[in-house]
C-alpha cells in the first residue's frame, strides 16, 4: 500500500481521512468540536379585512440571513500507541473517490442523499457494496437487471446507467472499481427515489397538487437491499404495490407490444442539426429510436438509412422532409411517445400512482375526480360507490391524501375567503343588505367581515359535511341542488366534492352506532358533530386512465390538464 493510502486510513472506528484533508489539518488549526383524546371544535367562520382590499404601502424587504461558515474539518483523537490497520485497496480508492462527487453521482441526486451515502459508506468501512474479487457480485447482477427493466415500470432506464468496470491494470484498475460501485449505488438510490414519485415535484406543476410523498433516504435504501435476500426484488417494490398500478403496467407493456420495431422510452438529447455523412455522439439513439439496426463500424455516423428515418418521421407529424436532424424534428420526438398519446398518458397516470401511500388503508375513501366517483374500500373491495360533483376548471378539487375525522350535521357555510372576496364583497359595496336579504349572517369584528349561511334545505352543504381538515379548506358535503348529479359531466363546484347519497355514505364512515335514521333525527335540530369512532383516510386522486374489471382500460377527460402538466414535466426533466 503507498503512503498517501496509509495517511487515507488514519482512522479509528467512526471515519476516515484523505490525504488531502490530513495535509490540509496539518497547515491550519484544528475547530474545536461542541459536544388521548383529540377534541375538534366546529370550524371558525372564515373573515376577510376589508383593509385588505385596499392598497397597502410595501414593507421594507427583510434582510437575508447569512449562513453559517462551514466548520472546519478536524482530525480524530488517536491514542498515543501506534495503532496498525489494514485495508484492502478498493476500500482505500472509495475513501479517496467518493469526497468528489462528480466521480459518481447522478444530476438529480441533491447533495442531501449524496451525503447519505457517503455517510453509509463510511460507517461501513468504505467496503464496496456491489463489487467482489475484481467483479460485480450477484446482488450487483439482480439490481442491475431492475434498472434495465425501468422501462416496464414507466420509468426511463436512461437515467440510471450500468456502470462497467473499465479493462485497467494497477491502480487505474482499483479506482475503476471504486467509480463502478458509487455509479451503482447513485442510480440504485435515484431508482427508488423515482419509482416512489421523486420524478418531479407536483406542488410545482400546480398548487393544487400537494400529496405527501414517501420517498426513501439514500441509506434506508441501501439498508435495506444489503438484508434481501433478491436485491433486485426489493428494489422493484419502491414502485406502487396497488391493483390499479400493475394493470396500467400491463396496458403500457400490451401498446408496446403492438409497435416491437420502436423500442420505447429512448431519448435524444439536443445538439447541432445532424445532416448525412456528419458523426455525432447521438447517432446510436436515433438508430435505437427508428429500430435500426446498428452497425459496429460506423455507428456514430449520420447515414442515409437514418435520414430516412428521420424523413419519414418527419411526414408523419407535419414538418418538412428533408431528412435533417434540427430543433424542431428533435422537440417532435421529444414530444411523441413510440406508442403515441396513449403511451404519454399511462406512463402520467402510473406516476400519479406513485404520489399515493404505499398503504392506503386497510379501510379508506378514494375520489377519483376526473371519473366524478366516491369510493369506500374495505380490505380492497369496494364496499360503496357514489357519484360526485368536484370543482370547476376554474377552482379545482384539490390532489391530495389526508384523514378523515368528523362529521357535522345541520352545518353552516362559512363562506370562503375567495368567494367572498370575488363574490360578496363587491355586490356588498354596492348593497350593503346584499347577504343579509338572501338569508347569509354577515358578523363584523372591526375591519373583518365574515359571512355564513345558516343550516336549512337552502344551506350550499346539504344537511352534511364530512371534515377532514386540510390546508385548502375542502371538504365532501351533501348538496340542495340534486338535480346536477344526473349530468355525465360534473365539474360545478368552488373545490369541495359533492356526494350523492350522503346519508348512506354517513352510515359506512360513521359505523353501526349511527345508522341513517339516527342521523337524519338530527336534522333541523341545530349544528352537531358527530367524530368518527376510528379515523378514515382518504385520497383525491386524479386518474383519466383506470383498467376496468373485465381489463377494459377506461379514459376519463383531463379536466384540469394534469395529464399535460405531469408529460411535459417527464420530458423536460433534463
Amino acid at each position: 500500500m503507498r503512503a498517501s493510502a496509509a495517511a487515507c486510513i488514519l482512522a479509528v472506528g467512526t471515519g476516515l481521512l484523505t490525504a488531502a484533508a490530513v495535509q490540509h489539518a496539518a497547515a491550519e488549526p484544528a475547530s474545536q468540536v461542541q459536544p388521548g383524546d383529540f377534541v375538534l371544535p366546529a370550524p371558525p367562520a372564515a373573515s376577510v379585512d376589508v383593509t385588505d382590499i385596499l392598497p397597502k404601502k410595501p414593507e421594507a424587504p427583510h434582510a437575508a440571513a447569512t449562513p453559517p461558515a462551514p466548520e472546519a474539518l478536524a482530525p480524530p483523537d488517536l491514542p498515543d500507541a501506534q495503532v496498525s490497520i489494514s485495508l484492502d485497496e478498493p476500500s482505500v480508492a472509495l475513501a479517496g473517490r467518493i469526497a468528489d462527487a462528480r466521480n459518481w453521482a447522478l444530476p438529480r441526486l441533491d447533495e442531501g442523499q449524496r451525503e447519505a451515502i457517503r455517510t453509509f459508506y463510511r460507517e461501513h468501512g468504505f467496503h464496496p457494496l456491489w463489487i467482489a474479487d475484481g467483479d460485480f457480485t450477484p446482488a450487483a447482477r439482480k439490481v442491475m437487471a431492475t434498472l434495465q427493466d425501468a422501462a416496464a415500470e414507466g420509468l426511463d432506464p436512461a437515467d440510471y446507467p450500468l456502470p462497467a468496470i473499465d479493462d485497467l491494470d494497477g491502480d487505474g484498475r482499483v479506482r475503476a472499481i471504486a467509480d463502478a460501485d458509487l455509479k451503482l449505488t447513485a442510480a440504485v438510490v435515484l431508482y427508488a427515489r423515482d419509482a416512489r414519485g421523486g420524478r418531479i415535484n407536483p406542488t410545482k406543476l400546480s398548487k393544487l397538487l400537494t400529496p405527501t410523498r414517501e420517498l426513501p433516504e439514500a441509506g434506508e435504501v441501501l439498508a435495506r437491499l444489503r438484508d434481501a435476500a433478491d436485491p433486485g426484488a426489493a428494489l422493484a417494490s419502491y414502485n406502487p404495490p396497488h391493483p390499479q398500478y400493475a394493470a396500467l403496467k400491463r396496458k403500457l407493456a400490451e401498446i408496446r407490444a403492438e409497435r416491437p420495431a420502436q423500442p420505447p422510452m429512448v431519448r435524444v438529447p439536443k445538439g447541432p442539426p445532424l445532416r448525412v455523412g456528419m458523426q455525432d455522439e447521438r447517432v446510436p439513439l436515433i438508430r435505437a429510436r427508428f429500430g435500426l439496426d446498428v452497425t459496429p463500424d460506423d455507428d456514430h455516423t449520420y447515414d442515409e438509412k437514418v435520414a430516412a428515418a428521420v424523413a419519414d418521421f418527419q411526414r408523419q407529424h407535419g414538418l418538412a422532409a428533408d431528412g435533417i436532424l434540427g430543433a424542431q424534428t428533435l422537440a417532435a420526438l421529444g414530444s411523441t411517445t413510440t406508442s403515441g398519446q396513449l403511451e404519454a398518458d399511462i406512463i402520467a397516470n402510473m406516476e400519479r400512482w406513485r404520489w399515493l401511500p404505499a398503504d392506503l388503508g386497510d379501510k379508506h375513501i378514494a375520489v377519483n375526480i376526473p371519473a366524478y366517483t366516491v369510493r369506500v374500500f374495505e380490505k380492497g373491495k369496494v364496499i360503496h360507490e357514489a357519484r360526485a360533483i368536484v370543482g370547476k376548471p376554474e377552482s379545482p378539487t384539490p390532489v391530495f391524501s389526508d384523514v378523515m375525522r368528523h362529521v357535522v350535521v345541520n352545518p353552516y357555510w362559512h363562506v370562503p375567503p375567495s368567494i367572498l372576496r370575488k363574490e360578496f364583497l363587491p355586490r356588498m359595496a354596492e348593497d350593503p343588505d346584499y347577504a343579509a336579504r338572501r338569508g347569509y349572517e354577515v358578523i363584523r369584528r372591526g375591519n373583518s367581515i365574515s359571512i355564513r349561511q345558516p343550516p336549512g334545505e337552502r344551506n350550499a352543504l346539504g344537511h352534511i359535511k364530512f371534515m377532514f381538515p386540510n390546508q385548502h379548506a375542502v371538504y365532501l358535503h351533501d348538496t340542495p341542488n340534486r338535480s346536477l348529479f344526473q349530468r355525465a359531466e360534473r365539474a360545478f363546484s368552488h373545490g369541495c366534492v359533492r356526494v350523492d347519497d350522503p346519508f348512506t355514505f354517513a352510515e359506512i364512515v360513521l359505523g353501526k352506532e349511527w345508522p341513517q335514521s339516527r342521523v337524519k333525527k338530527l336534522i333541523g335540530k341545530g349544528e352537531r358533530l358527530v367524530r368518527l369512532p376510528e379515523l378514515i383516510p382518504i385520497h383525491l386522486t386524479y386518474f383519466t386512465l383506470v383498467v376496468s374489471d373485465n381489463g377494459k382500460l377506461v379514459r376519463y377527460p383531463d379536466i384540469y390538464k394534469h395529464d399535460q402538466r405531469v408529460t411535459a414535466a417527464l420530458r423536460n426533466l433534463h
